[in-house]
């Protein structure tokens, strides 16, 4: 490979604390990568082989390059879309992707809805879908979070209680799923699912007929489907993430308006522990107990998070839902941690990550 020099780049997050984000300047050859960055320039050199997920896209405005290093997913920019090619080359030559973005006419804005899927049918009995996998389920899968976006020592996980937030991964969930248990249908007015509901409501200000969580105005996506659940050596983290993808732009557009209120981080990660409560047999909340919480987010794109505790000890125990989505694709990331905020940083570089996958993916608005 010939040796290469890349200009005008920045860099999130920086590679030291309160280090610079830019200007910088990529060099590469066969055996590393070298970050100039700062004036005066400051040099990291990182060789291939402790770099993973490489992946390069193209946008209409600029590039994207992103790589993770010791479990902290990097993103770089730049404005210059003149050097996509030769560093394209690079990536693909160390087994990275290259993603060439098509144009979209609009601005197109999505958000998530978790639990109306994985709810409304009740919390089991997901089927697969027997139908030949099509090209949107299979870019569905590929948005979701792999082993390779995780530390070196994480693995796959037991099941968990993320497994009543999510279907089982792998399995197709799609709007025309049945269950052939009845009881999976609809809980009743007067059950826990409205009562959880009706929390929801509340905390957020929206009526039922027209909430596009819990209430009547949500609606279902064609596929949905969950990766595995992953955790950290120690037991500290557990994530898993989900993807959705809707038929038209038109059914997820209406949804920014609900997701975007100031309120909506803190009061889904509260109804979603109240579900949690329910399965547990423990009392759920009469009020507001989560915390709204924004992921930092290097890309453009819609980007909502919320976090609560729903244990108390030694350690304490928090859920953190965030969304992000971009063209026909939803994705929400679930993660249970022991330490908060301490965990932020690792959970935004995996938002970060899904982001960049379901902006990068193509799909036609409708």
């Amino acid at each position: 490979m010939n040796p290469l020099r890349s200009d005008g780049w920045s860099v999130h997050p920086s590679f030291v604390p309160d280090g610079p984000h830019g200007p910088v300047t990529l060099l590469a050859d066969d055996f590393a990568l070298t970050q100039l960055a700062g004036e005066p320039a400051v040099a990291w050199q990182t060789p291939w082989t402790e770099l993973s997920n490489l992946q390069l896209t193209r946008f209409a405005r600029g590039l994207a390059f992103f790589a993770t290093v010791d479990g902290v997913r990097y993103s770089w920019r730049t404005l210059r879309v003149d050097q996509f090619d030769a560093m394209a080359d690079v990536v693909e030559a160390h087994g990275g992707t290259v993603v060439r973005q098509r144009r979209r006419a609009g601005t197109v804005l999505v958000a998530v809805i978790v639990l109306v899927a994985a709810l409304v049918g009740g919390l089991g009995a997901w089927l697969n879908r027997a139908n030949t996998v099509n090209h949107e389920l299979a870019a569905a899968r590929a948005v979701n979070l792999t082993l390779n976006d995780l530390p070196k020592d994480w693995s796959h996980s037991a099941p968990t209680i993320l497994s009543y937030l999510f279907s089982p991964s792998g399995q197709v969930v799609t709007s025309t799923t049945t269950s052939t248990s009845t009881s999976t249908t609809t809980p009743a007015r007067n059950s826990t699912w409205t009562t959880i509901s009706h929390l929801f409501q509340s905390c957020l200000g929206v009526s039922a007929q027209r909430d596009r969580v819990y209430g009547a105005a949500g609606q279902m996506p064609d596929y949905q489907v969950s990766s595995p659940v992953f955790t950290s050596v120690n037991g500290d983290v557990v994530v898993t993430s989900m993807t959705q993808y809707y038929a038209t732009t038109t059914m997820v557009r209406h949804d920014v308006a609900e997701m975007s209120k100031r309120s909506f981080g803190s009061c889904f990660a509260t109804s979603n522990a109240a579900v949690l409560f329910s399965i547990a047999g423990v009392a759920l909340p009469t009020k507001d107990i989560g915390t709204t919480w924004k992921p930092t987010t290097f890309l453009h794109g819609f980007a909502a998070g919320g976090v609560v505790k729903i244990s108390s000890g030694a350690p304490n125990r928090y859920l953190v839902i965030a969304t992000t989505a971009s063209g026909h694709f939803e994705v929400t990331l679930a993660a249970l941690v022991d330490s908060w905020p301490q965990s932020q940083t690792l959970v935004a570089n995996l938002v970060n990550t899904l982001m960049s996958r379901a902006s990068s993916t193509s799909s036609t608005p409708a």
